[in-house]
């Protein structure tokens, strides 16, 4: 039984007992690279530990029977298994020999007590990313024999994570048979450390790409910190660029209690440049020579303690993209990063800087400009739309500057952190919004080549037909056409605010003053462009869910209530509620359209979690003599885990359609703002609580006969429509430049479950 490797005898071809990370360890050492010494407690280690304790026959009774959409009951599960793991003693065969190894790693390094770095190892490699999500743990700064295995216990019991026993049941992999092994590795107390690719990681350009901040690598691996950039060119062999920024925030260990702590980084070093020419000197030859080792571009994690860099990971670089075709050209030509941040609508483009910090100065974007700001607001539609793309400094792929910007066609990249303060007014930048990459220099398209770039694609794509509706999210009227050529089978989203915020005043004002039929009429002649292009095709209207901080830049808009919290406050049905005037007002509108032959639209209201609230809309529709029902589809938005949870007494109160809205849906059920950087990580539509939800809404609604949809985010996400395809959603509406690529995997997962069902009939012959 080989419980124990150290790094010396194990090489790349060692992944089953070793993992990827104890794997390239060994090779790395053997290769003659600088690695800070250590060993492997090997997949069979844990495996044998499970077995000869017999907690695998508690663990496998555990799991049988577990119901992973009841997430109480799969915390509970994984909260006992992993108690279990961690509170079971090692025997002491096993645990001798990890001892011996430890014992033998002091004596190599002549400490009595080495601190040691112990990181989980995954050995299954052909597995889903997904199937290990929440099991990769790290433990940093361990000291002493006692730590050590507590700490090893800890990596073991992180296979059982809540979220990893989930997937892993979702993609019908045994349990059993997914192993893991453990790096017990010297720790350098890293002065400063980072992440080096071999080559461009976004182009495979012959340039390292250098990642450096003070402390260790944690804060750069995890994007907490934004660390300086180094461009060395293997060409000319020579630095290409170096992008000094402000490092607010490090990694070190406690002199104290010896643990990891995070600190503010000192202000003598927060802007001074972290990489030394010696430090690139040195990181440019190891580069080199691992990427000659192993024949392929690398990715590696590195740090730096008393001026000798140490290698500290390498893996194959598996993300290089295909560049392409009115990019393949710039290979040879300067690309400088200026700013990272995410990809939220993709697209390469090129355009004059104007940084935008007020409103009133909007009229300052020209067409061709890069609006760069701390995050849109529906205000802002207008320069959008004349702008070429969009750099915010806030803000996920869910936030308003992403969902415009895919719908506009233009490329957008959120959440930098820094733009508005790194980007300056009236210079030349490239964004790459796939890549979440902004550039310095003018070398991109424009948005018009991509939006017909984009067109053809959808309408070379939309013959495919599938059982399940693709319908299309709509935010602007004029993008409409584009949406249609995307042939989807729909409008499932069409949304208001935008209608009504473009005129610059709050529509309450426009009653206030009696001029409703000019608020009727905006109303009309927007949701007129969006009906008369996808008739007969139905479009579901949903009214306004603009919350208040939204109205405050508005004409009439000062008198709105400060809230701590728009997105939680004074919003959507509870609002017009309220202030029925302006659901009325929009009745009236959808009553114009439908006397004049648009028998095509459905109404859909937000953010419900009473059935009371769906009762007094439709007493205000028939106020108006818009009958729900028989006139126009009444329907709902299911975006609030109230009316999830009580779905059914919304379907006696009478609904014709539901459409799920996963962004609101999650960050309500998850405790968690989106649009917030801070704990962007931990929103996940995927969660095990959102689609128990999702799962039990459709089976409610499909057992009453009323048609489901979703509209949210998740709605243009591969994982997710492949699981409500399979729990019988009737529709999914995408964003549109998704639409094509949902639709293929509808149409596989449809053709999936037709052959499953054809094999279980010939069984059952």
């Amino acid at each position: 039984m080989n419980y124990v490797k150290v790094f010396e005898k194990l090489g790349k071809e060692d992944i089953p007992i070793a993992g990827g990370k104890g794997a390239n360890l060994g090779e790395l050492t053997n290769a003659g690279i600088p690695v800070p010494p250590g060993f492997v407690i090997t997949s069979e280690t844990y495996n044998k530990f499970i077995t000869k304790t017999g907690i695998i026959n508690q663990i496998n009774d555990m799991l049988n029977g577990l119901d992973i959409n009841d997430t109480l009951e799969l915390q509970k599960v994984a909260d006992d298994i992993k108690n279990l793991i961690i509170t079971t003693d090692i025997p002491d065969d096993i645990q001798r020999v990890i001892i011996e190894a430890y014992n033998a790693l002091c004596l190599k390094v002549d400490l009595d007590e080495v601190v040691v770095a112990i990181r989980s190892s995954a050995t299954a490699e052909d597995l889903p990313d997904a199937s290990f999500a929440g099991q990769q743990e790290t433990y940093l700064n361990i000291s002493g024999i006692d730590d050590v295995l507590e700490n090893v216990r800890k990596c073991w019991a992180s296979l059982f994570e809540a979220r990893a026993i989930f997937y892993r049941e979702e993609n019908e992999f045994d349990h059993s048979k997914v192993l893991i092994a453990v790096v017990v590795q010297q720790m350098v107390d890293s002065e400063k450390a980072g992440v080096m690719f071999t080559v461009d990681p976004s182009t495979g350009a012959e340039e390292m790409l250098i990642e450096g901040a003070w402390g260790l690598g944690e804060g750069v691996v995890s994007g907490i910190v934004t660390p300086d950039t180094c461009r060395y060119d293997k060409i000319n062999d020579k630095v290409k660029s170096y992008l000094v920024n402000t490092k607010k925030t490090m990694f070190t260990k406690d002199s104290k209690t010896g643990s990891t702590i995070q600190i503010d980084v000192p202000d003598d070093l927060k802007d001074k440049k972290v990489l030394e020419d010696s430090d690139i000197e040195q990181l440019v030859t190891l580069g080199r020579r691992i990427q000659k080792h192993y024949g392929a571009p690398m990715d590696t994690e590195w740090g730096v303690e008393n001026g000798k860099v140490y290698m500290l990971q390498a893996r194959p670089i598996t993300t290089l993209d295909v560049i392409p075709e009115d990019t393949q050209s710039l290979d040879d030509e300067e690309r400088v990063i200026i700013t990272r941040g995410l990809g939220a609508s993709p697209g390469l483009v090129s355009g004059t800087v104007k940084v935008i910090k007020e409103l009133d100065e909007l009229d300052k974007i020209l067409d061709g400009d890069i609006l760069v700001t701390t995050m849109t607001t529906p205000d802002m539609v207008p320069a959008m739309k004349r702008a070429n793309g969009i750099v915010t400094d806030e803000g996920g792929v869910t936030c308003h500057a992403a969902i415009i910007s895919r719908e506009l066609g233009i490329p957008c990249v959120s959440g930098t952190g820094e733009a508005t303060s790194v980007l300056k007014e009236n210079t030349k930048v490239t964004i790459d919004g796939k890549k979440g990459i902004v550039y310095e220099g003018d070398f991109g398209g424009d948005k018009d080549s991509e939006e017909s770039t984009t067109t053809q694609t959808n309408v070379s794509a939309a013959p495919l037909i599938t059982v399940t509706d693709v319908k299309v999210n709509v935010s602007m009227a004029e993008a409409a056409k584009k949406a249609y050529a995307t042939g989807a089978d729909g409008v499932g989203l069409l949304r208001t605010e935008h209608m009504m915020l473009a005129t610059g005043t709050v529509p309450y004002k426009f009653i206030d003053e009696g001029r409703e039929d000019e608020l009727v009429k905006v109303l009309v002649d927007n949701i007129l462009k969006v009906v008369d292009v996808f008739y007969p095709k139905t479009v579901w209207y949903r009214t306004l869910d603009a919350p208040t901080d939204e109205f405050k830049t508005l004409e009439g808009g000062e008198n709105e209530p400060d809230e701590a919290n728009p997105m939680l406050g004074w919003r959507g049905i509870r609002r017009e509620i309220d202030q029925p005037d302006i659901l009325k007002a929009e009745f009236k509108a959808i009553k114009k359209l439908h006397e004049q032959g648009y028998t095509n639209v459905g109404v859909m209201l937000p953010l419900l979690h009473k059935p009371e609230e769906l009762r007094q809309a439709k007493e205000i529709a028939r106020s108006v003599g818009l009958e729900p029902h028989k006139d126009v589809d009444f329907g709902m938005m299911v975006e609030t885990p109230a009316a999830a949870i009580i779905i059914e007494d919304f379907i006696a109160e009478g609904l014709d359609f539901i459409s799920f809205g996963t962004n609101d849906l999650t960050q309500y059920t998850l405790a968690l703002d989106r649009n917030n950087e801070l704990v962007a990580k931990h929103y996940s539509e995927a969660h095990p609580a959102i689609i128990k939800l999702l799962k039990s809404v459709i089976k409610k609604c499909k057992a009453a006969g009323v048609t489901t949809s979703i509209c949210g985010q998740a709605g243009s996400k591969p994982e997710i429509v492949e699981i409500l395809v399979e729990a019988g959603i009737d529709s999914i509406s995408a964003n549109t430049d998704a639409v094509p690529t949902i639709r293929k995997i509808v149409a596989k997962v449809e053709k999936k479950i037709m052959l499953e069902a054809a094999k279980k009939a010939l069984m059952d012959e």
